[in-house]
């Protein structure tokens, strides 16, 4: 999909032109100041962006579609991934000059878990948009144990506790209870093991020589893509999953599977995908890298501006063959602020899907850390790390000092509100308690966060 304007390219490299050229001779008025910073030339105009069908693409999309890149004098070409892998290795590879990303990915890639590269991000691109989907097999099973409202339905959220039975069941049958996640370092990956392990569900180590993921596990988790999640269920080859949207609302339209519960309810508010860029990429088109922020920031503000009043129209455009290419009214369901649990349970969740509001699009470092953490829980990080570590990492890969450059100026262009920015932080949030398992997460002390833990690596344990 090649992502042009309709007015000639040499038209607007001669506006552009025109209108950095009286700064370039010295002579700028006060007007041509104004916007002398937004016509900063690009170092590379012609960009590939990467991307997999989820709905949490959508500030690339919009970007594309309100003009937001071509403001920047950015020629955008977005082209879908077959899938996590293949998405990272043509941002590794130059083949893609930036992606969508899974929020671990530049931070695995970092420390070298599965594939060694220097990959950042000075965007997140969302917040929750994830949920849990079970075979109505197994809902059936677990609904019985499930306590229920006066009006007969299910009270969220609902914990593994409830699907523990019927994983000690199948692998008393000697049944291996099987679920798919979508990547290794995804946060649906470390979702799902969460939620699992909050229930007395053990959901596997990784080991230097065993990166299965299914070391002394009791349910087995393996990739799947999230376009096949449904169609895998269904066939029986998983008994549930953890993925983006439109994936779990797919199960309930196919009448498949039921959602059991959402990201939003196993962390509140938690971050979700980001855009990635190789290092030397960020150093070497430092300017074509801000203007790819000030755009996507743009969108964003866009997605979330006057109560979400713009998200109908952002699902009829994700619906699109060329973006994620699902039914209109699945996408809806929850890009719109309502889920549906059961068919027919449909429920209020304003923030499932969040772009721009609670600061959404800021890198905080101490997001990188959650990831960490449960990267060194599960085995992933096969050894004890001092805490300084975690502290390195991720102020190497997160970039919130190149995220707030690109703020500011949109905020002195009149583009952008000063509040929609946390100014004063230093990178970190503040204590997290809105878990599933209520244990508090405080991203400046990771290694006293993962002794609060029974089940998962801590300290100096290793997996044999």
């Amino acid at each position: 999909m090649n992502l042009r304007t309709s007015c000639p390219d040499a038209l607007l490299k001669a506006l552009r032109f025109a209108k950095a050229l009286p700064i370039a001779l010295g002579i700028a008025t006060a007007s041509t100041n104004a916007f002398a910073q937004s016509y900063e030339f690009a170092e590379k105009e012609e960009l590939k962006f990467g991307f997999i069908k989820l709905t949490d693409m959508a500030p690339l999309a919009i970007a594309y579609e309100k003009g937001y890149f071509e403001d920047e004098g950015l020629y955008v070409t977005l082209e879908p991934q077959a899938n996590w892998k293949v998405l990272l290795d043509g941002v590794i590879d130059g083949q893609l000059d930036g992606a969508h990303m899974l929020a671990g990915q530049p931070l695995g890639a970092t420390i070298g878990f599965g594939t060694q590269a220097n990959i950042i991000t000075a965007f997140s691109m969302d917040l929750n948009g994830n949920g849990i989907t079970v075979s109505n097999a197994v809902w059936e099973e677990m609904k019985r144990l499930v306590p229920h409202d006066a009006q007969g339905r299910p009270v969220h959220p609902i914990g593994a506790q409830y699907l523990k039975p019927v994983v000690d069941k199948y692998r008393a049958q000697g049944r291996p209870f099987n679920m798919g996640m979508v990547f290794p370092v995804s946060t649906h990956n470390y979702e799902l093991r969460y939620w699992l392990a909050a229930g007395g569900i053990h959901p596997g180590y990784y080991s230097p020589t065993d990166i299965s993921g299914q070391i002394q596990a009791d349910a087995l988790l393996s990739v799947t893509p999230p376009p096949q999640m449904p169609a895998t269920m269904e066939a029986g080859t998983i008994y549930g999953y953890c993925v983006g949207e439109p994936w779990n609302q797919q199960a309930v339209f196919k009448g498949i599977g039921v959602p059991v519960i959402t990201d939003y309810e196993i962390w509140k508010n938690n971050p979700e995908k980001v855009f990635g860029v190789t290092e030397a990429w960020a150093e070497q088109y430092p300017i074509t890298h801000k203007k790819v922020l000030r755009a996507l920031i743009r969108a964003a503000m866009w997605l979330d501006a006057n109560d979400n009043s713009n998200r109908p129209e952002a699902v009829q455009i994700l619906a699109r063959s060329e973006y994620v290419g699902a039914d209109a009214k699945v996408i809806a369901n929850s890009m719109t602020g309502t889920f549906e649990y059961e068919r027919g349970d449909k429920r209020q969740v304003p923030d499932f899907n969040v772009f721009f509001r609670h600061y959404a699009t800021y890198p905080y470092y101490s997001d990188a850390i959650w990831y960490l953490t449960q990267m060194r829980r599960w085995g992933q990080i096969a050894t004890h790390q001092p805490d300084n570590w975690y502290h390195d990492v991720a102020k190497r890969v997160y970039r919130p000092d190149l995220y707030l450059e690109a703020a500011r100026e949109l905020i002195e262009e009149g583009i952008a509100p000063e509040s929609g920015f946390p100014w004063k932080t230093d990178g970190y949030r503040s204590v997290q308690t809105e878990f599933i398992d209520n244990v508090p997460f405080d991203g400046r002390k990771p290694n006293a966060y993962l002794e609060q833990f029974s089940i998962g690596l801590k300290g100096k344990d290793t997996v044999q």
